[in-house]
């Protein structure tokens, strides 16, 4: 007999529901007044010539302060002194928070709470890096039941007390959950904290999300 699937989808925020810097540095570009291809990590897509963040995937610094650093060397480009991840995302990403939003990411979460499935976000800077601004911009999120941002608790993944809050706001137990997070430490945390999970691939969304609205019994449509 194969075990019940999943009632709640947890999402990490960055890289999973919205695209990553990476992926939109000719948008930041053209917003900032820089020239084409100034900006030249690509982290998860060029690893071998992002050495900061390899260093990061090392445990060798926080992603914090992975952005931090590409916060103030991009600020340093514009003549500007940014102190805080929060500056870069609002001058790189404009008026409009939708324009940066996965459609994949769109989409699974229609069908998931289309299908009665819980809904939660589980970020370690979703108003640190984005601000309350941001939020409200996004019309996405009121689809979600529980929102757990350690901007506000202080308790960063992988923590476990980070994925058992999430767990506790939504009145599930953690097999109940799928888990899912662009980061290897987050996911492993999520396994030892007994949750179900999906390691998402920012190079092919589409069957990352496959993957966990399989978990959840349903099918990515």
């Amino acid at each position: 007999m194969s075990a019940p699937a999943a009632s709640a989808l947890v999402l990490d925020f960055g890289g999973v529901i919205s695209k990553t810097l990476f992926e939109t540095h000719d948008a930041t570009e053209a917003a900032l007044g820089l020239a084409r291809g100034t900006l030249t990590w690509r982290g998860p897509f060029a690893e071998d010539t992002d050495p900061l963040w390899s260093a990061m995937q090392h445990g060798e610094l926080s992603e914090r302060d992975y952005w931090l650093a590409r916060s103030r060397e991009v600020g340093r480009l514009v003549g500007e002194d940014w102190d805080d991840m929060q500056t870069f995302v609002r001058r790189a990403r404009g008026a409009d928070p939708m324009l940066v939003i996965r459609p994949e990411a769109e989409r699974a979460i229609r069908i998931a709470r289309d299908a009665g499935r819980k809904l939660a976000i589980l970020s370690n800077e979703l108003d640190l890096f984005y601000g309350a601004e941001f939020r409200r911009k996004l019309p996405l999120l009121a689809h979600f039941d529980v929102i757990v941002d350690a901007t506000h608790t202080e308790i960063l993944k992988p923590d476990p007390r980070a994925y058992g809050a999430v767990c506790d706001a939504l009145g599930l137990g953690p097999q109940a959950c799928v888990f899912v997070d662009d980061q290897e430490r987050n996911i492993k945390g999520a396994i030892a904290c007994g949750l179900s999970t999906v390691r998402f691939d920012v190079r092919d969304p589409q069957d990352s999300y496959r993957q966990a609205l399989h978990m959840l019994g349903l099918a990515f449509d």
